[in-house]
């Protein structure tokens, strides 16, 4: 009774050995991919952003729409981008909400040398 008793212990604590050792091998195969998969990515480019000067632009531009009540602070805030989704939907332009380079266009605002090589 004993021998058996022994023998079932062993053989579950090799059991277990084996799949903790399997378990550890698949996450490191897991890790591995996920770095080779982080290495493999496409670097973003840079992000284009407006200017203070042509959100002042877009705002003075807005209010005279209508579609804008607050002042020309060059800051794109809530109002801001509400308004801008407003003029976006109403100028068939994807609605973002941000002033993106379509979007500057569309209102003829002038491009800076940085958002025009982008």
């Amino acid at each position: 009774m004993g021998k058996l008793f022994i023998l079932t212990l062993t053989l579950l604590l090799v059991s277990s050995n084996a799949v903790a050792a399997q378990n550890n091998t698949g996450m490191k195969a897991r890790g591995d991919a996920r770095a080779a998969d982080t290495t493999m990515k496409k670097k973003r480019g840079p992000v284009f952003r407006a200017s203070n000067d042509q959100i002042k632009q877009a705002q003075t531009m807005l209010k005279e729409r209508a579609l804008y009540n607050g002042e020309q602070t060059g800051k794109l805030n809530v109002e801001t981008r509400a308004a801008l989704k407003k003029y976006q939907e109403a100028e068939n332009i994807k609605v973002t909400g941000t002033l993106n380079r379509a979007t500057l266009e569309k209102m003829n605002i002038q491009l800076t040398d940085k958002q025009r090589s982008m």
